[in-house]
Order: C-alpha cells, then structure tokens, then sequence
C-alpha cells in the first residue's frame, strides 16, 4: 500500500514554487503546489483533471525539502502520471529507461558503442529520429562489467574479513564505471569488512518511474527487496538516486512495502563516517594527497538529509581544501536532460550550479550522483569524483589494514 503523502496538510503557503528549479525555466509547468496537492484534490473527483504538463517534474525533491507540512509533493505527481498517464512511451522513453538491457547489450561491444554514439553523424541521427539532443555528452561504457569482475577477481577473498556487507552497486558502477565499485571494495577490505553482491540485481527504478514504466519498475522493485531480505546484513550503496529509490520510492510511488529492511539500506559514507566516529574503522590518509575539491549535493541526497555524511568523510582527509557548494539542481534529472524537448530547460536549471563551480576553481567537483557527474563534466568541462573514489585515492591502504587489525 502506499504511504500517506499527506497532500490534505498542505497550507498553499507556496514555498514549494519558489524552491522549484522548474518554474523558473518553463511557464509550461503549473508547479509543485498546483501539480501536486492542488491537483490531487480534482484529480480525485474526475481523472479527466490530469495535467499533462506533469511531464516537466524534475523528481528533483526540492519542494518536499522545503514543505513546512512535509507534504510528499514529488511522490503525489509522481503517483498521479502513474494512475492517471494514458500516454505510452515510445522507443527513445523505452531505450533512456531500460538501463540493464542497454547496459548490457553496450558493454559487450564496448570500443564500439562508445566510439560511435560519441561521433557527430550518430548525433545527428539521434536527434531527428529518436529525439535524443545531439548536444549531450553520453556515458561512456566498460568492458567488463563490475559483477564480472568482482566474481573473478575479489569474491573469493570475501569471506576472510572479520565482518561483513551487502553492496547494492547499482547500473552506473556495473556498466559504465566499475572503478567505483572497486574503490568502496578495497576501502571496506582495508577497514576489515567483506563484500558481497546481491543475490540477484536490477536497475532501482528510477529511470524506469520517470518514463512511465511503472510496473517494470515494480517488477525491478519485488527482485531486489527479496535479494535484500537474502542478503540479511547492511546494504550499501554508492548512488543517492538509488539509495532514494529503494527507501522512499519503492512504497511511496510503486507501493511496495520496504518497511522491514529500509533502514538496512545506506549510502557508504554514511556507513564509513559512523564507524569512524565510532572507532569500529580505523582510516590512515596519504601524506602526499592534496587537492582543492568543490562538493556538490545532489537534490536526493538532501531529501535523504545525508550530504553531511559525504562533506564530513571528504573533511577527513589532513589534505584536502573543500568547497562546499550552495545546493542547486544540476538539471539532468537522470534521462529527463537527454531529451530533445528538455535540453535547454535543464542546461538553464543547472547553469547557477556550474557557475559556482567555475567560480571555486576546484582541482575536481565530488558528488554522490553519477547523473550530475555527467552533466557537471559535459556542462564545465571539471572533472567530477565520487566521495568514495576520493577516499580511495587518497587513503594509505597499508596502514589503514593494519590499523584494523590490531
């Protein structure tokens, strides 16, 4: 059953409009309030009251972080393209949400995939025949996936560390950057913590929601709760997008119960700083790292109210200048950017954040969402890191394994 949005307690103090990266772009969207509460109240008395402007929602959170009623706005319009959306999704929908088939498919023939989609012809094609915007910068894929390698190279040493962990990896680390996956791998073995994958994984869900596939991702959703409940440890987790999705989306937009293993399911640095700070971890950092990096928090990890744990583990290291980043929408909104129709509105929501960072002049920007990391790189051209990869690259691994075992 879904949980209670709570769209009754709204006060139609408007709060949510000014907080709403949308608005100020496109006069096409009615709101947050009026998309949300206000249109629940009519949508209730006669389904013919959808707006199809609901399109334009970002899922950004940002209304719902600034609710003084803590109404679920997101989750209401998002629930409400679900009930009330007769359109179907064509094939480009179907391709941007479908990231396990693509993921896979693309990694197989990796050289290729990334040479051709990256050329201007392939642009060009994608734009007039799939409405993808030929001015956006694609992922690059791997050739090895993260779950092949981890199954050939770290499984077997697993089982030595005095505790353990579940690792939710999700798409972006198995298809497209597997570093990162290998980064938290080596980090949590140095800090005496085994490894293991998911019984069995799907992509979250999140492009699958914002495409209006909602029953794969309830499908999705059912897989990989069970493997969850399975793996009866902490799960963690290196995307915030993900990490949103399985605590808040699965009930709240899908309405699948979570409850027994919500809190089980956490990002890594919140896992690593409460065990530092515990003095369960033990961390030793290089003498010789130094780097200026700007810290960008991503719009669901301040839903999640955990861009503290990321800032906090990044101010750990003896030699690293952070810059934290006034929280603004990047505006890619997972595949919302790649489309034709929302290029311009997402490149003018993110241009306040890539001002900011021009103006940090930062050796690097780090976030916790593998979708601002490619519009922040496409869009500034910085090179972007997750908490995790920093971490990793500026931890002395020697000292810090025997830290932990003594």
């Amino acid at each position: 059953m879904r949980q209670d949005t709570g769209f009754e307690h709204c006060m139609k103090c408007s709060i949510c409009t000014v907080y709403c990266p949308m608005m100020e772009v496109n006069s096409a969207f009615p709101g947050p309030k009026q998309a949300g509460p206000d249109g629940e109240r009519y949508r209730l008395k006669d389904p013919l009251f959808f707006d199809r402007a609901l399109k334009y929602c970002l899922n950004c959170k940002r209304c719902e972080v600034a609710c003084p009623s803590g109404v679920k706005i997101g989750d209401i319009i998002q629930t409400a393209t679900a009930t009330y959306g007769k359109s179907v999704p064509g094939l480009r929908d179907r391709m941007l949400a479908n990231t396990d088939f693509v993921g896979c498919a693309a990694s197989a023939f990796a050289p290729v995939v990334n040479a051709v989609v990256a050329s201007k012809p392939a642009k060009a094609l994608m734009d007039c025949t799939l409405g993808i915007d030929h001015r956006r910068s694609f992922p690059t894929y791997s050739s090895e996936r993260f779950d092949v390698w981890f199954r050939k190279h770290a499984e077997s040493v697993q089982t030595q560390y005095r505790d353990s962990v579940a690792y939710f990896h999700g798409c972006y680390v198995n298809y497209n950057f597997p570093q990162l996956g290998k980064d938290l791998v080596r980090i949590l073995n140095a800090a005496g913590y085994g490894v293991r994958l998911l019984e069995k994984e799907k992509c979250c869900g999140v492009p699958l929601i914002s495409n209006g596939l909602h029953k794969a991702a309830a499908r999705n959703a059912k897989i990989n709760l069970a493997s969850i409940r399975l793996a009866g440890t902490t799960v963690l987790t290196t995307s915030s997008s993900c990490t949103l999705a399985i605590r808040d989306s699965y009930p709240e937009v899908l309405g699948i119960d979570n409850s027994d293993i919500r809190e089980t399911v956490i990002l890594a640095t919140r896992f690593l700083f409460e065990n530092v700070e515990s003095g369960r971890i033990r961390l030793s950092f290089r003498d010789d790292y130094h780097a200026r990096i700007a810290y960008h928090t991503p719009c669901h990890l301040q839903k999640l109210g955990w861009n503290i744990y990321s800032v906090r583990m990044l101010e750990m290291i003896p030699g690293v200048e952070l810059v934290r980043l006034d929280q603004q929408c990047c505006g890619i909104a997972g595949t919302f950017g790649f489309k034709k129709e929302n290029y311009e509105h997402s490149q003018k929501i993110g241009e306040k954040l890539f001002s900011l960072i021009r103006d940090a002049a930062p050796d690097f920007v780090a976030t916790d969402c593998e979708t601002c990391k490619w519009q922040i790189e496409m869009s500034t051209g910085v090179k972007v890191l997750n908490p995790i990869s920093v971490i990793a690259e500026a931890l002395d691994f020697e000292k810090t394994t025997i830290l932990n075992n003594h």
